[in-house]
C-alpha cells in the first residue's frame, strides 16, 4: 500500500508564499506521475499541477501558471508545490496524488490517480 502525507500548509496574507511537500511511502515503485489538486469550500476538487516521475515533465492549471511550481526529489520520494504570490482565491485544501500508470485519463483528471493524501489547508487572507 502507498501512503501520501502532505505538509506545509498554513495561513498567510495575499502576496505571500508557501511551500507544500508530499512524502510518499510504502509500495512506491512504478510511479508514473504525481499531482496536486485543491478543493475550496463549496467547490469541486480541481487540478493544480502534475509532474512525471522519471522525466520531470510538468503540467499546470491556468490558475497556477507563473505562480506555482511543482518539483520532485526521487531520492526522497517527495513532491513539492511552491506557491508564490498567493491570492485569497487560492484558499483551499491541497491534496497530493500518485499515479501508477501512464495509460488512461490525462494527469489533469482526478480519475487518473490511484492514491491520495489527506490534504493540507492553505488559507490566504486579503
Amino acid at each position: 500500500q502507498v501512503q501520501l502525507v502532505e505538509s506545509g500548509g498554513g495561513s498567510v496574507r495575499a502576496g505571500d508564499s508557501l511551500g507544500l511537500s508530499c512524502a510518499a511511502s510504502g509500495r512506491t515503485f512504478g510511479v508514473y506521475a504525481m499531482g496536486w489538486f485543491r478543493q475550496a469550500p463549496g467547490k469541486e476538487r480541481e487540478f493544480v499541477a502534475s509532474i512525471t516521475w522519471s522525466v520531470g515533465s510538468t503540467s499546470y492549471a491556468d490558475s497556477a501558471k507563473g505562480r506555482f511550481t511543482i518539483s520532485r526529489d526521487d531520492t526522497k520520494n517527495t513532491v513539492y508545490l511552491q506557491l508564490n504570490n498567493l491570492k485569497p482565491e487560492d484558499t483551499a485544501v491541497y491534496y497530493c496524488a500518485l499515479r501508477s500508470s501512464a495509460y488512461g485519463l490525462p494527469s489533469q483528471h482526478q480519475g487518473a490517480y490511484d492514491h491520495w493524501g489527506q490534504g493540507t489547508q492553505v488559507t490566504v487572507s486579503s
